[in-house]
């Protein structure tokens, strides 16, 4: 199996993440792509996010229809910081040796690749795949990361709670359900 994982606050999901996700599907021919909300990001301190449960749910709304997408609640069942390599270890014991994962994340995270707990295991557990992100060049590529030159989406969920708490249009950022869950939940209002 050829198994993509993206990871994320997804503070909320929108739709550049579903169309990195599927364009990273297609490019490498992955089997499926697991969404794994994180509980709580060990790179942002002191910021506030939306409950677990509300995040967990945007997600699994948001890729409803997709066959070949799910959603994991790995890391919010552990709670505390999330780390990749714990969620890795879980996933390759979870599916076997023969299983290639693929890790999926943007040109924007390399800069800050070198604080990642335990680097050299996580770099076994999986392959990095790097997609380029508008504004964030890529100076130097580790060695065995695969990179996607995807015209990805500029999207991002700082900007999409800011429209929100403005009362500004996110319909052409969000899909049809998450929009329903935020505005249900009166999330992004404060």
């Amino acid at each position: 199996m050829r198994l993509g994982i993206l990871g994320g606050t997804f503070d909320p999901i929108h739709l550049g993440h579903l169309y990195l996700a599927k364009k990273v599907l297609q490019g490498l021919s992955l089997d499926k792509v697991i969404f794994i909300p994180t509980y709580l990001p060990p790179h942002k301190k002191n910021v506030r996010i939306s409950s677990d449960k509300h995040r967990y749910r945007m997600v699994k709304l948001a890729i409803a229809n997709e066959k070949r997408f799910a959603v994991s609640n790995i890391e919010i069942k552990r709670k505390g910081r999330s780390y990749s390599v714990e969620t890795l270890r879980r996933l390759r014991k979870r599916y076997g040796p023969s299983t290639q994962i693929f890790f999926i994340t943007g040109s924007d995270s390399l800069k800050d690749l070198g604080k990642w707990k335990d680097l050299e295991e996580i770099l076994g557990l999986c392959r990095f795949v790097v997609v380029k992100r508008p504004r964030h060049l890529i100076k130097k590529i580790p060695r065995n990361f695969i990179v996607l030159d995807i015209a990805a989406k500029d999207i991002s969920a700082t900007d999409i709670r800011d429209r929100l708490k403005k009362g500004s249009s996110v319909s052409r950022l969000l899909p049809g359900k998450v929009r329903s869950h935020i505005k249900r939940h009166a999330l992004y209002v404060h």
